[in-house]
């Protein structure tokens, strides 16, 4: 595993180098509240939205005090925006009332904020924080498997299953590597594996495309 796994990560490094995160925020709080619309929901959904609701709500007493209704519609097209609204106004005000409207960075406090798990927490602590921090989406649980990397599909147990083997300084980008990837070359529902540079490591994709039989 050691020597597939470190061929894999060169590869990643060689082709998407460090990304960045792709959800847009110039503050940590901004960042927390946007990961909290991005379940079920695409980045570009979600900046598409935040580029107007930034605007609007300007601070964490902002939008602690947001009226529920109102808040709602301004996140309707993120979908679940009925619990998304109520969670923000939630972990917003436990973000005064607790934590004198800072982020924090302890992984438990986090995961106490409303509408917060341990993928949210893990985003606002590798790329606000930059603890060594893994997060795992619907790109990494996905390609992960296929690598072979985890045979879970639990994300907690994905999460501990990649920190065990991959380095620490791999963790915070592993995520915007995966996704780069998932959205480029391993799209969930027509994967392009004659064009993945990972295909030789992916017994899925080995499966799946066959260049033999696909002259």
């Amino acid at each position: 595993m050691n020597e597939k796994l470190n061929e894999i990560l060169t590869l990643l490094d060689e082709h998407y180098g460090g990304t960045k995160c792709y959800l847009e925020h110039t503050t940590p709080w901004q960042l927390l509240i946007a990961t909290i619309l991005s379940a079920q929901c695409t980045d570009d959904r979600v900046n598409i939205v935040t580029k107007d609701l930034f605007q609007k709500y300007r601070s964490v007493k902002d939008f602690a005090e947001a009226d529920l209704a109102e808040l709602e519609q301004d996140i309707r097209s993120t979908g679940f925006y009925h619990n998304k609204a109520k969670n923000i106004i939630a972990c917003c005000q436990k973000l005064l009332m607790d934590y004198n409207g800072d982020v924090p960075n302890d992984i438990d406090k986090l995961t106490s904020l409303a509408g917060v798990g341990r993928k949210t927490a893990n985003v606002i602590r590798g790329n606000i924080f930059g603890i060594p921090s893994i997060v795992v989406d619907t790109h990494v649980k996905r390609v992960s498997n296929l690598l072979g990397l985890t045979k879970n599909q639990d994300p907690v147990k994905i999460e501990f299953d990649l920190m065990k083997i991959l380095p620490q300084d791999h963790w915070i980008r592993f995520n915007t590597q995966v996704i780069a990837h998932g959205r480029k070359v391993c799209i969930a529902r027509r994967p392009q594996c004659q064009n993945c540079f990972l295909y030789s490591y992916c017994d899925s994709g080995k499966e799946l495309y066959q260049p033999e039989k696909n002259k």
